[in-house]
């Protein structure tokens, strides 16, 4: 089993790959429609939306736990 480098997600079938393609270090969420890996700037959009929607948070407090778990995720190493 691999994480998604860019938003962590456990990644257990072949499924949850970007575009099926298990060679592919990230998930199909962070992807975009062309299959490469989306920017930082998407995914935080993305991940703070997520946790808003599944925690009923505020945006402010989400996009702040957002940018604190994707800074301890190998794809945004280069934005530390």
């Amino acid at each position: 089993m691999k994480n998604c480098v860019a938003c962590g997600m456990p990644m257990n079938e072949k499924e949850d790959y970007a575009m099926g393609d298990t060679n592919k270090n990230y998930c199909k969420y962070c992807m975009r429609e062309d299959g490469s890996m989306q920017s930082y700037d998407e995914k935080l959009v993305g991940m703070t939306n997520f946790i808003v929607h599944t925690q009923g948070i505020d945006e402010n407090a989400a996009k702040l736990a957002a940018k604190e778990m994707m800074d301890k995720l190998p794809a945004w190493k280069d934005r530390r």
